[in-house]
């Protein structure tokens, strides 16, 4: 996600300092005009705005705060810390707590969109934290996708956990539903092509019921990445005292799907670990279809 969004960036002119754990991905974007730091104190001295695009919470702590990345940061004076990641909203909370006494404000800003969305600068951008941060941020925001504020800080992250809840359950309300219209004889193909445009039209049906009746599962989003928001949002739910059962109970499927071997396919595969209670067998990958 982030070497599209950083593509973007540099399309608009913005002048791009880059660093990343792995420095093949941050050299990559060198010749397209971006800068290369070899470290996260290097790539931060002089930002006005600093974003982060990293795996969790926890990463995004250490690269912040100096804990794994070799240097700790030294951040220029009123810079913004922008984080794009999906994490935990108490995550997100003491992150931003942890960067104020060092002058320097934040926005929990997680996306949706995929790669695909990444490159098209069409991501829904879901943004937690002061309203000025967020006017001051739009601008970079926009170039990436649609931004909207939706509230103080870690408000952001709960947005994408909803999201995430969203999407995770329409896989598998779509895998279940083309699974029992292959059972009863229809063509499952067509059932989602006749379905399309009526009330059970989705982005999911669209793009993920495709990839289930072509049995193309090849990584996109990973279902081991849904399988994690779905934990952070059953973690988050349990702190709220919020009682969320379907969501518990496709967080069990994914795991299911994980335990399988399903993990680093596409999170569409759910398709293949329902299918596999259906017939007592787990299709691979390559056969799988209906």
């Amino acid at each position: 996600m982030g070497v599209p969004m950083a593509r973007r960036l540099l399309a608009s002119g913005f002048p791009l300092i880059v660093w990343n754990r792995t420095r093949a991905k941050a050299d990559a974007l060198q010749a397209e005009g971006a800068s290369v730091a070899a470290t996260p104190a290097e790539a931060v001295r002089n930002a006005d705005i600093v974003i982060t695009m990293l795996e969790d919470g926890g990463v995004v702590g250490d690269v912040l705060f100096g804990q794994g990345c070799g240097s700790t940061p030294r951040f220029k004076p009123g810079a913004l810390v922008i984080d794009m990641s999906s994490i935990l909203p108490e995550q997100a909370r003491d992150h931003a707590l942890r960067l104020h006494p060092l002058g320097v404000t934040a926005l929990d800003a997680p996306v949706s969109g995929g790669t695909l969305g990444a490159q098209a600068g069409t991501l829904a951008i879901m943004a937690g934290g002061r309203a000025e941060d967020f006017e001051r941020a739009r601008p970079v925001l926009e170039v990436l996708g649609r931004p909207v504020h939706v509230g103080p800080t870690g408000s952001g992250q709960l947005a994408k956990l909803a999201n995430q809840m969203i999407v995770g359950i329409t896989i598998g309300a779509v895998a279940e539903a083309l699974l029992m219209a292959e059972r009863g004889g229809a063509d499952p193909a067509r059932v989602r092509e006749a379905l399309r445009g009526g009330f059970a039209e989705s982005r999911i049906l669209e793009v993920h019921g495709q990839r289930m009746v072509e049995g193309d599962f090849a990584k996109r989003g990973s279902l081991a990445i849904q399988l994690k928001d779905l934990r952070n949002a059953m973690h988050t739910a349990q702190t709220m005292h919020f009682d969320a059962p379907i969501t518990a109970h496709l967080s069990a499927l994914y795991a299911e799907a994980a335990t399988h071997g399903l993990a680093e396919l596409d999170q569409s595969a759910l398709f293949c670990e329902l299918q596999r209670r259906q017939t007592g067998n787990m299709p691979g990958p390559e056969t799988a279809s209906i």
